[in-house]
């Protein structure tokens, strides 16, 4: 069984990550543990075209960023699952579009993702990578949502979730 998990620096995608730890699965399972950072558009630094160079900056820590994200789950994944089991990647391309593509081409059995739980303008604007992921996928979709209670907390405490070895 070939599983991805598709993941990010939220979290959510950390729920997902200790789905996937806590449970077993099939003795010849693989994992792939994937996360996508959106590409730089010229035009989010605005008018100023001095801003672009501070942006693809940003952009490079965003992505060195993602390494380690992912570098740190495949340890964790490694460790349980063994290290000839566990691949990963990072990308830079558009969430949705990259998440369905690896399952695709890998080909993935089930992908396994948080959700981010938006709702009403919010949802609108930002768009549900979850929803595009579950209704356009090649496989079965599992959503992990963080336990109930924990909703409120999500961006309040994104910087003790960033330091927990994730």
């Amino acid at each position: 069984m070939n599983i991805l998990l598709a993941i990010d620096d939220s979290p959510h995608s950390l729920a997902a990550l200790d789905s996937v730890l806590g449970r077993p699965w099939p003795k010849d399972s693989k994992f792939r543990a994937v996360s996508v950072v959106e590409p730089f558009h010229p035009e989010y630094a605005g008018w100023h075209t001095s801003y672009v160079p501070l942006a693809l900056e940003a952009q490079k820590e965003i992505l060195e960023s993602a390494k380690r994200l992912v570098n740190d789950a495949t340890k964790k994944l490694e460790e349980k699952f063994g290290a000839d089991n566990v691949i990963s990647d990072v990308f830079e391309g558009y969430i949705k579009d990259k998440i369905l593509e690896t399952a695709r081409e890998w080909p993935a059995d089930l992908i396994v993702m948080g959700s981010h739980g938006r709702r009403g303008f919010t949802r609108f604007l930002l768009g549900s990578v979850s929803e595009a992921v579950v209704s356009h996928a090649p496989c079965s979709v599992e959503i992990v949502k963080l336990p109930a209670g924990h909703e409120h907390e999500t961006h309040k405490d994104q910087a003790t979730v960033n330091k927990l070895n994730f």
